[in-house]
């Protein structure tokens, strides 16, 4: 007969989603894993396979935050252009969860891993930043004097101002965060 689980699976993910958003995913060691999850690592591995496994279930829970605190709030807002400049400050916020600068673990992922990223876990980040650039054009869609051509510039431009906006927010001050985002819509 086979044991019952001593652990709920999405409480122990958040954990390590958590240390993986600190630390980065190379940094971060199955012993470390097992103490923050609280789980042996016979308990790690019989319910995620590996440690890729433990972090790839990691990126579909911070995707899933990410959508209920940041998507879900500009997909139900009606302003356009103003619900993105919005979307900036929260990711902020969302960002410095727990007042920590950990800018966003997909970004810090594509940022350490590079070129050299596992393709499960490129494929993961580059579908939810497709759900996030189509959010952007749907609010830039709402201005009826910007062309398709224009719309899908201005959703690039707005993507990269993001990434960069990631990067900052692990180090710069409110005011020169707010200053960045500002700069960012006056240019659209």
């Amino acid at each position: 007969m086979a044991r019952q689980k001593q652990y709920i699976e999405s409480e122990v993910i958040e954990k390590a989603m958590n240390l993986f958003w600190r630390n980065g995913y190379e940094t971060t060691s199955v012993r470390m894993l097992e103490k923050e999850m609280g789980i042996n690592q016979f308990s790690m591995y019989a319910s995620f396979g590996n440690k890729k496994g433990v972090f790839i279930e990691s990126i579909k829970c911070y995707q899933k935050k990410a959508r209920v605190e940041l998507i879900e709030k500009l997909k139900n807002a009606s302003n356009g252009t103003d619900d993105i400049k919005q979307y900036f400050y929260d990711f902020i916020a969302f960002s410095k969860e727990l007042n920590s600068n950990k800018g966003c673990l997909l970004t810090n992922t594509i940022n350490e891993l590079g070129e050299h990223a596992d393709k499960k876990i490129v494929s993961e980040i580059l579908e939810f930043a497709t759900k996030v650039r189509a959010s952007f054009v749907k609010k830039l869609k709402l201005d009826s004097s910007k062309s398709t051509e224009t719309i899908e510039q201005q959703a690039n431009y707005l993507m990269v101002a993001l990434q960069g906006l990631s990067v900052a927010s692990k180090m710069f001050q409110p005011k020169q965060l707010e200053d960045f985002i500002n700069g960012t819509f006056t240019n659209l």
